[in-house]
């Protein structure tokens, strides 16, 4: 809650800027139209405040007086901040209409731009209040933004305005859901053309990818069910672990040459012929013991998976 304007000073240098009523509603007055309360009224913005509503009042009055002889920065930045109030207001009317995924905080944003526009732009001595025009400036100033963020069309925003007011007609005149056919004929269109507007229509859709991991799911969090690409399968290092274990036991149950030639093979990494030369064997007697060794190790492992 900020102070209320004083009164200014014989430089016309003192200005403050208004605050909120006693209701926390803004309290933004206007360029030389005072509100109407009792006579001699007081502020009562903050305790012990006496100034009255006048004194207030004369306050952004002489402020506007000010920004248009001086258009000075400072000056401008004090009307923002008196008229601030009504960005908030306007936001949260045009926030009620908006998917959930909208935040407020960027429509005052956008409304904040708005309204320095306004500022700049507003001529007092055409006597109109300030605020008419700046809401409609503010409120044109969100409804753009929203437009250049916006990826759908407007002929496809157009068109999907169009088939909930059908489907509010035909459902308050049919007392139930309306079919696609009623809905065609009610719009003119065919099915075929129904059922492109229905394609189009999904366009306009946005779901947050939290709420759809979630949905069924309790709390669950888009974080915690996300793959890290980086991270090691915990089930595959299981298989892997069990493999590697069931193959070294049944390495244990080769024979001692079967199993020489499969370490130097598969571990080592020699070839036929240098195992040949340390077992002092030739390379085709290797090969048939590796052979073996193979379909023994095979043999085994089988056993293993049919238990």
């Amino acid at each position: 809650m900020t102070e209320p304007t004083p009164a200014p000073n014989h430089q016309g240098d003192d200005l403050g800027t208004p605050g909120l009523t006693p209701t926390g509603s803004p309290r933004v007055l206007t360029n030389g139209h005072a509100p109407s309360f009792g006579f001699g009224e007081t502020a009562g913005v903050l305790p012990g405040d006496q100034r009255t509503f006048d004194d207030v009042e004369a306050g952004i009055v002489a402020l506007w007086r000010a920004f248009g002889r001086r258009r000075e920065q400072r000056l401008r930045d004090r009307l923002v901040l008196h008229y601030a109030p009504l960005v908030k207001y306007v936001a949260g009317r045009v926030g009620t209409g908006l998917p959930a995924h909208v935040e407020v905080a960027d429509l005052i944003q956008s409304g904040i731009f708005g309204l320095v526009d306004a500022i700049e732009k507003f001529e007092p001595e055409r006597g109109l209040k300030f605020e008419t025009y700046a809401m409609q400036r503010i409120r044109g100033a969100i409804l753009d933004d929203l437009r250049a963020q916006d990826w759908v069309p407007r002929s496809v925003r157009g068109r999907a305005r169009e088939v909930e007011r059908a489907l509010e007609r035909l459902g308050a005149h049919l007392r139930r859901t309306p079919t696609d056919a009623e809905l065609a004929e009610e719009l003119g269109l065919t099915m075929a053309e129904l059922r492109e507007v229905y394609a189009q229509l999904q366009l306009t859709s946005v779901v947050a990818l939290d709420e759809l991991a979630s949905a069924g799911r309790g709390a669950t969090s888009l974080a915690d069910i996300l793959e890290d690409q980086e991270a090691l399968d915990p089930v595959a290092l299981l298989v892997d672990q069990d493999n590697r274990r069931q193959l070294a036991e049944a390495i244990r149950h080769l024979t001692e040459r079967d199993r020489i030639v499969v370490t130097l093979y598969y571990f080592e990494n020699l070839t036929l012929a240098e195992i040949g030369r340390v077992l002092g064997v030739t390379e085709s007697r290797v090969c048939q013991l590796h052979t073996r060794a193979v379909l023994r190790l095979r043999a085994k492992l089988l056993e293993k998976t049919e238990v």
